[in-house]
């Protein structure tokens, strides 16, 4: 790896040495004078931005134009796309090809756009799982799933491949799909430049050096600098509280501790919150001082009125207010002043709140709500509550562009996909964007924010992964979201990804984020995750069964476990066993110490200390093994107890006497139901006795059993002192032995030998033996501490390679691969071959069901089906609950039952992650749009929002597609390519401006 030290240039940007008059600035500044020279291409590509390079995309561009690899962690809103559309320019420049990969769809569709306009239509082409526009350009904007599948078929499209950027490279952390980054990274052609860029990670040093480590020369470059500041709030009722009590913006809270840096306004309303009472002068004039007769406001809080700062611009961008309108403006974002209003409640409504920033001139704003139906539910509040935004000249602008969302669609659709509520919402100047939504609508609501027209957008926290919608501030409304298994507080990496959103670089002054009040919040820890920027990037990596198919039948099993074992979860396995090592040899020294501090002149202690464990030890098993008979013995003698039997019970619960008038029932938890000489109706368990029930008499009952009444009781009780009276034998005359008694006076053979031995040792009769021994202790627990240090050390050595062995077990047991063959290209078997083709989280369940018979013969809209069946994933269960559309789609429904069974069986005797269950809900949806339904009636009956069938429907396309390039069957390739065109219809064609291509399964 190729350090990179701020202010100090490398290679060509080196002076002389004869030049000591020249500070490292102003070395640096020459150096960077000289890189950005007219006649580099660094140079060329920075006169055509309009806008000067930051010195941290200087010195990124300049190790790309040196053939370097790149690393670049920025903030967002740093720029450091600039780096990755440097590499662009330059792959033209030379006439080679330019890859350019996001994590999600929207993203390759912005960055697409981006490149288009800079460089035109015919040089840059568009590659994700749905979409193909020109993909044999120069450059090629591409999801990374696309990328992956290009480097496993060996593609064509990868000759002349000179650069590869990554962007959004910490994407790799996602539990679902970031291992693909690292597939894609450990595959590529090794003469390819990497551009990774991500957002800050605290440990860029590391993941730059695993880098460096499989790609080659690998610089990391650093920067921790927001261009646009940021400022923290927290808005309580109709007020905003600034976060810190001192002047503080972004990179001034780094490394420090939030918590110190607390407003105490907010430490006092999370007082009050708590005792959950509430002043009633609080926003009144004149209200009660404190103790040093200061009023209750937040000391130094009201930005304009502090001295030196008058003439700093407002959070608009428009220079400061002065005088009263500014003291005003403080009074609002406090709550005090004359004109503030009654505080009535701590928390906002969100239409309120978008009052507030419009008061304050924070919008536009992105409101961030982890879920699709409340962000849709924001945008009716707002419309219920009258809100509106826009100018007469922006909503012209807004009906314009919705327009040419009408014409795209489906006149009768309309009402049903929400049109017309979307088209007000819009007017009015807000919106809401997630994925759950029609790609034509969440367009027109990125351009529309975008240019300005719209105010407000309502937002999942996909919208922070990059795409061009930057706020002037941002609100979170919760610190809590779902993350598919719980509720999870957010961490200060997300809050950082989603908060990095504010402040529009080149329009705003600084950018704002604001935290809403809500029961239980707690400032400090809003603090703390404000104050904390960066988060460790933590490698998702494993081996999945398409993975592994691949990489057998290209480079065989030894190589493939070399390979495996070069990925960045291998690499931060090792780097920790390091620590581990480190941590074992410490522990070997103590322990050293330990066996010459217990050291015997008679004898070997440790020796002695062993056999005095395992003494123990059988003693503590005897002991429990007569326990188990003890309870063994209870639970019979209960069982056996019929009723009329007479039992005493003074050794258990005090009852004395009781005779029996219910039977035990279950074995295993013996209840008997008792009636006691004071006549009490009682249930008698394990719990209740200390050793086993011998009967001692037997009463005669009543041939009606009727315990509940108190007459018949009393005349069971009397039976039973007039059985024990007379002597009556128990029922059936039993006697229990008394075999458990002998057991518990019986000693174990083991430890009479063991006491022996221990007599019998040297050092049993060592005057300093228990001096010995107490060190022996130490020695002996240190030692149980190396073992299990070994055991984890071993445990994370070669890891992924172990799990690698174990799914090419599984896939062996199913008939996918071949055992010890020496060509690669015989590793695979037919079946082997058609999972290369297929990606995803259902790839090796796919396969099985596609060479089930179950699914010989579908007509295109029973594939449809079957793809919907293998590619959706709802929010609730509803297997068993829809009923397949066909008797032969019900076959292979039963068929994928079964096969998901045993497959969930076998996975888990390799100890392996399950598949995740298959969903029925989309069979029916699908199978009627197939044959021609209308949007309405297709969704008729369905859990599903208009938005969301349309982007399964986009899937099963993809995965139709799979499965139609999938070898071995015409009929089968023929009929799923008929039916993706089926699928691709009405509102779902708007979606797809280009054939299919293969993608993500799942």
């Amino acid at each position: 790896m190729v350090p990179v030290i701020p202010n100090e240039p490398r290679g060509d940007d080196a002076l002389p040495h004869d030049e000591p008059q020249l500070s490292p600035a102003e070395r640096y500044a020459r150096a960077r004078a000289s890189r950005t020279h007219a006649g580099s291409q660094l140079g060329l590509f920075a006169a055509g931005l309009g806008f000067p390079l930051d010195d941290f995309q200087v010195r990124a561009c300049g190790e790309v134009e040196d053939g370097h690899g790149v690393l670049v962690a920025a903030p967002t809103g740093a720029g450091k796309t600039v780096v990755g559309e440097f590499a662009v320019h330059l792959a033209l420049a030379r006439g080679t090809k330019a890859f350019y990969t996001t994590p999600i769809k929207a993203l390759s569709n912005q960055k697409y756009t981006d490149l288009v306009r800079a460089h035109g239509a015919e040089r840059v082409g568009l590659l994700t799982g749905d979409t193909s526009i020109n993909p044999d350009a120069q450059v090629v904007v591409m999801t990374t799933e696309v990328l992956r599948n290009m480097l496993y078929a060996d593609s064509d499209a990868l000759t002349d491949l000179g650069f590869v950027v990554m962007d959004e490279v910490h994407y790799l952390a996602d539990r679902f799909r970031g291992p693909v980054w690292e597939e894609v990274i450990i595959h590529l052609p090794e003469h390819v430049q990497l551009i990774s860029l991500s957002a800050t990670v605290s440990n860029a040093e590391e993941f730059g050096a695993w880098l460096d480590t499989v790609r080659g020369a690998t610089t990391v470059v650093v920067s921790e600098h927001r261009p646009v500041p940021l400022w923290q709030h927290v808005m309580a009722g109709s007020h905003l509280y600034d976060l810190f009590a001192e002047d503080v913006a972004f990179e001034d809270t780094a490394d420090r501790d939030g918590a110190a840096l607390l407003n105490p306004e907010l430490k006092r309303l999370a007082v009050e919150a708590e005792r959950g009472a509430q002043r009633p002068d609080w926003g009144r004039p004149g209200r009660r001082q404190d103790k040093g007769g200061r009023g209750g406001g937040p000391k130094g809080r009201t930005r304009g009125g502090r001295g030196g700062r008058d003439d700093r611009p407002d959070r608009s961008g428009r220079p400061a207010a002065s005088g009263w309108d500014r003291d005003r403006g403080a009074a609002a974002r406090t709550g005090h002043g004359e004109d503030a209003p009654r505080r009535r409640s701590m928390t906002t409504s969100r239409p309120e709140m978008i009052r507030v920033l419009d008061r304050e001139g924070l919008l536009p704003c992105i409101t961030f709500i982890f879920s699709r139906a409340g962000c849709d539910g924001a945008v009716e509040q707002c419309l219920r509550a009258g809100l509106d935004l826009t100018t007469p000249r922006e909503k012209a602008l807004v009906a314009e562009r919705v327009e040419e969302v009408a014409r795209l669609l489906p006149p009768e659709d309309l009402e049903v996909l929400g049109f017309w509520a979307w088209r007000d919402s819009l007017s009015r100047g807000f919106a809401a964007h997630h994925a759950g939504m029609l790609p034509p609508f969440k367009e027109a609501v990125e351009d529309l924010f975008a240019g300005g027209a719209l105010k407000a957008v309502f937002a999942t926290e996909t919208l922070a992964l990059g795409i061009n919608m930057p706020a002037r501030s941002v609100v979170i409304e919760k610190l809590v979201k779902f993350n598919g298994e719980s509720h999870v507080d957010i961490t200060a990496g997300e809050y950082t990804q989603l908060t990095g959103r504010a402040g529009r670089r080149g329009i705003d002054v600084e950018g704002h984020a604001v935290v809403m009040w809500r029961p239980g919040l707690d400032p400090a820890a809003v603090a703390g995750l404000a104050s904390r920027r960066t988060y460790p990037l933590r490698s998702s990596f494993r081996p999945t069964y398409n993975m592994s198919v691949n990489l057998l039948s290209q480079v065989g099993a030894d190589r493939a476990r070399g390979i495996l074992e070069s990925s960045f979860a291998q690499f931060q396995a090792d780097r920790s066993v390091v620590g581990l090592a480190r941590e074992v040899r410490s522990k070997e020294s103590s322990l050293e110490k330990y066996a010459a501090a217990m050291e015997c002149h008679l004898g070997d202690v440790g020796e002695y200390l062993g056999l005095r464990k395992e003494l123990a030890s059988v003693q503590k098993s005897g002991s429990q093994g007569r326990r188990r008979a003890q309870i063994a013995a209870v639970k019979e003698s209960l069982s056996d107890l019929a009723p009329g039997d007479v039992i005493q019970l003074d050794d258990g619960r005090q009852l004395g006497r009781a005779v029996v008038v219910l039977p035990a029932g279950n074995p295993q938890n013996p209840r008997v139901g008792v009636v006691t000489d004071k006549a009490q109706l009682r249930r008698i368990t394990v719990d209740d006795v200390t050793g086993p029930v011998d009967p001692i008499a037997g009463a005669v009952l009543p041939q009606l059993l009727q315990v509940k009444t108190p007459a018949q009781r009393k005349d069971i009780a009397a039976a039973m002192r007039e059985a024990v009276r007379i002597h009556r034998p128990p029922t059936g005359g039993r006697r229990r032995s008394t075999g458990f008694r002998l057991q518990e006076d019986t000693v174990s053979p083991r430890a009479e030998e063991l006491r022996r031995a221990l007599e019998r040792h040297p050092c049993h009769g060592c005057q300093d033996r228990e001096e010995h021994l107490r060190w022996g202790e130490r020695w002996w627990g240190m030692k149980r501490e190396l073992s299990v240090l070994r055991e984890r050390i071993a445990g994370r050595t070669n890891t992924i390679a172990r799990t690698f062995d174990r799914v090419v077990g599984l896939l062996n047991s199913y008939g996918y691969v071949r055992d010890n063959v020496a060509d690669p290209a015989d590793a695979l078997t037919d079946k082997g071959q058609t999972l290369r083709r297929i990606y995803g989280e259902r790839d090796l369940f796919a396969s099985l069901v596609l060479h089930d018979p179950a699914t010989a013969s579908l007509t295109p809209e029973e594939w449809a089906c079957v793809a919907a069946l293998l590619v959706y994933q709802g929010k609730g269960e509803t297997r068993g609950v829809v009923p397949m559309p066909t008797a032969r789609l019900a076959r292979v429904a039963e068929a994928a039952e079964a096969i998901e069974a045993d497959l969930a069986a076998a996975e888990q005797a390799a100890r392996l992650d399950p598949t995740p269950p298959t969903d029925p809900g989309l069979v029916g949806p699908v199978h009627r749009w197939v044959r021609g339904k209308s949007l309405r009636d297709t969704l008729q009956g369905a859990d599903l929002a208009a938005g969301d069938f349309v982007r399964w429907a986009r899937q099963v396309i993809d995965v139709l597609d799979q499965l139609a390039q999938v070898p071995g069957d015409a009929h089968r390739s023929r009929a799923c390519r008929r039916a993706a065109g089926l699928v691709a219809r009405g509102v779902v064609a708007t979606s797809l401006p280009g054939a299919a291509q293969p993608g993500a399964l799942g």
